[in-house]
């Protein structure tokens, strides 16, 4: 007579681990999905405040001071240049920098870089310091505006595994671009 062998426990456990499995990639999901609408949530806030805005120094003001509590940043710089000169806002005011540093920042990529860093970007100024997870935005103005970068910054190192937050910060660039075209253009 032939022995009956049970496959009941480990057909068991295979179903219990891929239940689990599932579950924790079901979380993965879920978690990915609502950082995803915060993250949309929070570009339509910033858009909306730089429309808001009621001239070129104005729409300064909201990128580098009210853009980071917004997007919930520590650090957000903007660096224009045009016409030989080149300038650089962030928290702690305006100054003016050399244009072939600007330039020279945004001629190593397409898109948008996001990136971990032991040290941020020079052109988030002061605060470069802190800043351990930046995002660099070129900003592609056709001439008579000017062209640059918008670079994002926090405290907290961050691993970039998406490209939709990309494609939101592309967005929000072309964004900025254009409300600054509304009062820098005739």
């Amino acid at each position: 007579m032939g022995t009956v062998i049970s496959f009941e426990d480990r057909a068991v456990a295979a179903l219990q681990a891929r239940v689990a499995a599932a579950e924790e990639a079901n979380q993965d999901l879920i978690a990915f999905a609502r950082g995803h609408s915060g993250a949309v949530s929070s570009i339509h806030a910033a858009v909306l405040a730089a429309i808001e805005a009621e001239g070129f120094d104005h729409l300064i003001h909201i990128v580098t001071q009210e853009w980071p509590h917004i997007l919930g940043l520590d650090a957000v710089a903007l660096a224009l240049f045009a016409g030989g000169k080149g300038m650089r806002a962030d928290a702690s005011g305006l100054q003016f920098v050399d244009p072939r540093v600007i330039e020279h920042s945004i001629s190593g990529f397409d898109g948008v870089l996001l990136r971990g860093v032991e040290r941020g970007h020079p052109l988030f100024g002061p605060a470069c310091e802190l800043v351990r997870a930046e995002a660099l935005i070129p900003l592609q103005g056709e001439p008579p505006l000017p062209r640059g970068l918008l670079a994002l910054g926090q405290r907290a190192s961050q691993a970039f595994e998406t490209r939709h937050g990309s494609e939101l910060l592309v967005f929000l660039g072309q964004v900025l671009t254009r409300a600054m075209g509304r009062w820098l253009l005739p």
